[in-house]
């Protein structure tokens, strides 16, 4: 590894006195962004959700809890954030995969991907399922299948308690096995779990 050594928030703290530090975080983690907002947005705006999202990073680094060891949720709720604000986009993309079967966003990257999830992503149905979702929904949906956070990490994210974070995504769930019936219950079955880590 490059860069300072140590955990996140050991980064940040020493970003305040070495801005060049910061870099390390951005080496950690701006290809996990990138490819969450080219899933949520395509390929061009995750250039910018990505760029925008360490920008913001860095700017609000001073403020940065430093008892949380890992920043990972904190830049996905970055990331999120940003994307909530180009919803329209998201939506008007989701309906056209609903409409067309065809996902051009995951064409140029789902080769690369080992997710389930991802992968069946260009099925219609499912499409037009998370455009319906609200954006706090699909916010939480998607943090949990596409950027495989646990719930606790999507709380953090998002500013929300943990308890939001499972009706949300018990609502959303509802809501997609209602679109996919019986005809994926693997991709069901994959936004059923909570994921842990470490």
């Amino acid at each position: 590894m490059n860069g300072p050594p140590g955990d996140d928030a050991t980064v940040i703290a020493q970003s305040l006195d070495r801005p060049e530090a910061f870099a390390e975080l951005y080496n950690r983690y701006a290809a996990d962004i990138h490819r969450y907002a080219t899933r949520r947005l395509g390929d061009a705006a995750a250039d910018d959700i990505t760029a925008d999202t360490f920008l913001a990073a860095f700017r609000a680094r001073a403020r940065y809890d430093q008892g949380r060891a890992n920043a990972r949720p904190w830049l996905y709720g970055i990331a999120a954030n940003l994307i909530g604000k180009q919803r329209r986009t998201e939506v008007r993309a989701l309906h056209a995969l609903a409409r067309t079967g065809r996902d051009p966003v995951a064409e140029s990257w789902v080769d690369h991907a080992d997710d389930r999830v991802t992968a069946q992503a260009a099925h219609g149905p499912l499409a037009g399922a998370l455009a319906s979702l609200s954006g706090g929904d699909r916010h939480v949906l998607l943090l949990v299948a596409w950027a495989d956070l646990t719930y606790q990490e999507v709380a953090e994210a998002l500013s929300i308690p943990v308890g939001t974070v499972r009706s949300r995504l018990n609502r959303a769930r509802r809501k997609v096995r209602a679109a996919l019936g019986d005809s994926d219950p693997t991709l069901v079955h994959d936004f059923a779990p909570e994921v842990t880590h470490g």
